[in-house]
């Protein structure tokens, strides 16, 4: 079998890594996988790029405008957005002719239109979509914020000027999905048990098939080691408790760095002691702009590709906390665990189902710094943090290896095949 994973990019952003992981597990389970990207960084013989240097770019820029002139010229929610207005026929190139399944994951920002997904389902090959996000299940938003439109028909979109219009941006990108979709069915795939639920409710997916298979993770690289030795490695200090915090944008509002700042307020005055022996590491960009904001000492690691010092980074931490106030199966978790550490998150999203509560981590009240200050000083002072560290590492190895994904998404792909058979 062969199969092509479709990702807007080679290594940025969570989806990347995702779809990265997802490859390397098929190849080594002796599934032939090859990914095609936008814009191809690495020298790795499995990815191919769009051909041509300036199209690609161009076509994100034009869908930038688009966006831009309909929000009223303001660039807020301008990378909130995508209406797959433009994007790049792949179904000429021969990595699309040699698949046997082609495997959609975040093809947004010019990668893919609409048009380019109708034509990729009229070819006649299986399509598996991964979805990272909801957008897939919605109009134009990649995070629903509350808005349950999408579960009989998008307009009035809330990140729209005024609220949009019943005829509204979304309203037509809505319409041009359900016209791509038109008698034709793909296996959609979502990485958490919640996000499963919020795309079987779409309207726009109904009747297709939806199931939940988490991300895979290397976990021969991802791995517990000498803590002391990770620290040295990633100049932070050997001598304090250590928070960690990662996001590839920190200052995001939805990662939810203003709870983290009232929890940390909170903890440094009800015990006082902590601004002595403990620290928050912050791996991510715009690090920077935190140091002055949090009552506990801060290291700032800035935003970094080096995969090595990403484990030396985690493998540092005594605790890892994401304030996420929409996520799906948030990779940072995953990663966390895998080095044994204890995770905190806000019950939301696909988080309650990476960290069991009390026994690998901590699971607080949705946007309550105080439930969040709580978990942070139980993991840190009260718990047992070897119990904590070793289920968190059985949870990983049990749930998210890449032997048990690979199966799963072979059991995926020979259905969409067997599926695809019996229709013609």
């Amino acid at each position: 079998m062969r199969v092509l994973i479709v990702n807007t990019s080679e290594r940025t952003g969570g989806a990347a890594v995702a779809a990265n992981r997802l490859m390397e597990a098929l190849n080594n389970h002796g599934v032939k996988t090859k990914m095609l990207v936008r814009e191809k960084t690495s020298g790795s013989l499995t990815v191919v790029g769009l051909p041509g240097k300036w199209l690609p770019q161009w076509h994100f820029l034009w869908e930038r405008l688009v966006i831009y002139l309909h929000l009223h010229c303001s660039r807020k929610h301008l990378f909130e957005l995508d209406i797959a207005n433009v994007g790049t026929d792949i179904t000429r190139l021969p990595e699309f002719k040699e698949a046997d399944v082609i495997h959609l994951h975040w093809i947004n920002q010019g990668m893919l239109s609409l048009g380019d997904i109708r034509k990729i389902l009229r070819s006649g090959k299986p399509v598996v979509w991964t979805m990272h996000d909801i957008w897939p299940a919605t109009a134009i938003c990649h995070y629903s914020r509350g808005c349950k439109n999408y579960t009989a028909e998008c307009h009035h979109c809330q990140l729209l000027p005024h609220h949009g219009g019943r005829h509204d941006l979304a309203y037509r990108v809505w319409k041009g999905k359900q016209k791509m979709l038109q008698d034709e069915s793909i296996s959609y795939v979502t990485c958490s048990q919640w996000l499963a639920g919020e795309a079987k409710s779409s309207a726009l997916l109904m009747g297709q098939k939806v199931t939940s298979i988490p991300n895979a993770i290397d976990t021969r690289v991802y791995c517990p080691a000498d803590k002391i030795k990770a620290r040295q490695s990633v100049e932070l200090p050997t001598d304090k408790k250590i928070i960690l915090f990662v996001s590839q944008r920190v200052t995001d509002q939805r990662k939810g760095m203003d709870y983290l700042v009232a929890s940390v307020q909170q903890l440094a005055e009800k015990y006082p002691e902590m601004k002595q022996e403990v620290a928050i590491a912050i791996l991510g960009g715009h690090s920077e702009e935190l140091v002055n904001k949090l009552a506990l000492p801060v290291y700032p690691l800035g935003y970094v590709n080096d995969e090595r010092l990403i484990v030396n980074v985690y493998r540092s931490a005594d605790v890892f906390v994401t304030p996420s106030l929409e996520d799906n199966l948030p990779n940072t978790i995953m990663e966390a665990m895998a080095c044994g550490v204890p995770c905190i998150g806000f019950k939301v999203g696909g988080i309650p189902e990476e960290i069991d509560h009390l026994k690998n981590g901590y699971v607080a009240a949705y946007r309550d710094a105080e439930d969040l200050a709580r978990g942070l000083h139980w993991v840190l002072c009260e718990a047992d943090r070897e119990a904590l560290s070793a289920a968190a590492v059985q949870k990983v190895n049990r749930c998210y290896s890449q032997q048990s994904v690979a199966l799963k998404y072979t059991e995926v792909y020979n259905e969409a095949i067997a599926q695809k058979h019996y229709k013609i």
